[in-house]
């Protein structure tokens, strides 16, 4: 059986994009220019961590930069990681 979808939010207040799962959070911090997001740190709780969430954050990510049309630049190795795995994405890169 596969887990309904979560949704990923943008949180503008805080720059960041975050993750809620059983009561905790997952978040990847950015900076953002007019034409790109540079997403610097992530972290995903100790309680969700093995779980693919930090996966399904960065993806999440991707997906509302992409509909903003804006580009990532990977500011840190589990982005830059995740874009090597997924070349689907490479479009993104800024």
């Amino acid at each position: 059986m596969t887990e309904p979808t979560r949704r990923v939010r943008d949180n503008t207040a805080q720059n960041r994009y975050e993750l809620s799962i059983d009561g905790a959070t997952a978040f990847a911090t950015y900076r953002r220019s007019a034409t790109a997001d540079t997403i610097t740190h992530t972290e995903t709780p100790p309680t969700l961590r093995g779980r693919g969430i930090g996966s399904e954050l960065v993806k999440g990510a991707l997906d509302l930069i992409r509909a903003d049309g804006r580009k990532v630049i990977p500011g840190c190795s589990f982005v830059a990681d995740y874009l090597d795995k997924h070349p689907e994405n490479a479009d993104l890169r800024g």
